[in-house]
C-alpha cells in the first residue's frame, strides 16, 4: 500500500496537513427549492504519514445498512488513524437517501454513471466529482452496499479474480464469503479499478433494513484492514473471523418456477446439498404447494425475503464452484 507523496492532502479545493481533521462538503446541485444539500466528507489525518483509506456508502439511496456501518466507524472513532489518513463519506447519493429511493432524482442509477462528466446528468456529475476530486487522492477504498429488491445478502466481499493484493485485503477483511465477480460497466468499482485504486465492495443485508450482524461484520472488517495497514488506533482491538473465509469462483440464481406466496426454509451462509428442500411456493387458497429444491450443492449467499414472487423471480443465490 503506497503512502502519500506529500504531507499536504489537496481535496475538494482544500489543503489538509498531517494531524488535521476536517469536514468538507461535497456539493453538486441544490434541491429544486433552492436548498443547498451538504454531503459531508469527514477527513481524519494522523501526524504520522501513511496510506489514505476511503470508506464510502450510500451510492444507492436505499442501502441504509451500509450508511450505518460508516456511521459507526465515525461515531466510535475508528476513523482516527494512528498513521495515515481516513476519509469517510457515509452517504454519497444524498438525493436518493432523502427521497428514500435507490436512484437519483433524474431516475439514473449512480452506480452505472461512472466515470461521469461535468456537463452530464445529475448522476453523471456526482460520479465525475467523486472520481476526479477524491478517488485520485486515496490508496484503498472500501465501499459498502446492501442487497436490493428484498434480497438479503450474506456478508461478502466482491473483487475481480487474479489480483493478489485484493485477495489479501479481502481475506484480511474476514467476511464469510469472497465472491469473484467481474467489474460491471460504468460502476464505481470498475472506474476505480481502471485507475489502479484497489477497492473492496462489501455486500450485506438488504435495502431499507438494519441488521446488527451485517453491521458488525462491516465494522469489524474495517478494523481488521486498518490493523493490517498499521493504521488502527491502539485503543481498538480487531478479532479474528469466527469462520474461515470461503472464496467463491462461480455462482448462480435459483429462480421461481411458479408465481405465488414464497417462504424460504434455509438462511444465508447455510451449506445445502443438491435435492434439499430450501423453500416452498403456495397459492393463497390452500390448493397448491410447490417445494423449491436445490439444483446443486453449495453455500447460500443471498435469499429473497419477498413474501410474494412471480415465475422467474430470483429466490436463492448459491455457489457452484469454490476455490480449493
Amino acid at each position: 500500500m503506497t503512502s502519500p507523496k506529500t504531507d499536504i492532502l489537496h481535496i475538494l479545493g482544500e489543503d489538509i496537513a498531517l494531524g488535521q481533521q476536517r469536514e468538507i462538503n461535497f456539493n453538486v446541485a441544490k434541491l429544486h427549492t433552492g436548498t443547498t444539500i451538504e454531503v459531508p466528507v469527514i477527513i481524519e489525518r494522523s501526524k504520522k504519514p501513511g496510506p489514505i483509506v476511503l470508506f464510502t456508502a450510500g451510492i444507492h439511496g436505499d442501502e441504509v445498512n451500509g450508511v450505518e456501518i460508516v456511521r459507526q466507524i465515525i461515531a466510535k472513532g475508528i476513523n482516527k488513524p494512528k498513521r495515515g489518513t481516513i476519509i469517510c463519506i457515509p452517504v454519497i447519493n444524498i438525493f436518493g437517501f432523502l427521497n428514500r429511493q435507490r436512484e437519483l432524482p433524474d431516475g439514473r442509477d449512480l452506480n452505472r454513471a461512472f466515470p461521469g462528466s461535468k456537463s452530464g446528468s445529475l448522476a453523471s456529475r456526482v460520479a465525475n466529482k467523486l472520481i476526479t476530486e477524491i478517488v485520485p487522492q486515496v490508496d484503498l477504498i472500501i465501499d459498502y452496499h446492501t442487497g436490493g429488491a428484498d434480497r438479503f445478502n450474506s456478508p461478502q466481499i466482491r473483487i475481480v479474480k487474479d489480483e493478489p493484493v485484493l485477495d489479501e485485503l479481502a481475506l484480511t477483511f474476514g467476511a464469510p464469503f469472497v465472491l469473484y465477480s467481474k467489474n460491471l460497466n460504468k460502476s464505481f468499482r470498475s472506474a476505480c479499478y481502471k485507475r489502479g485504486i484497489p477497492i473492496l465492495l462489501f455486500e450485506g443485508g438488504k435495502s431499507f433494513h438494519f441488521s446488527s450482524a451485517i453491521t458488525n461484520t462491516g465494522v469489524n472488517g474495517a478494523k481488521r484492514v486498518l490493523r493490517f495497514l498499521d493504521m488502527l488506533n491502539s485503543k481498538f482491538k480487531s478479532s479474528k473471523p469466527k469462520k474461515e473465509c470461503v472464496f467463491i469462483e462461480e455462482s448462480r440464481w435459483i429462480r421461481a418456477k411458479y408465481s405465488g406466496m414464497f417462504k424460504a426454509s434455509i438462511d444465508v451462509n447455510d451449506f445445502i446439498n443438491k435435492g434439499d428442500v430450501i423453500g416452498n411456493i403456495t397459492d393463497a387458497y390452500g390448493k397448491f404447494n410447490h417445494f423449491v429444491k436445490a439444483d446443486n450443492s453449495g453455500y447460500i449467499i443471498s435469499v429473497n425475503d419477498a413474501p410474494i414472487v412471480y415465475k422467474g423471480d430470483a429466490l436463492f443465490h448459491i455457489s457452484t464452484k469454490i476455490e480449493a
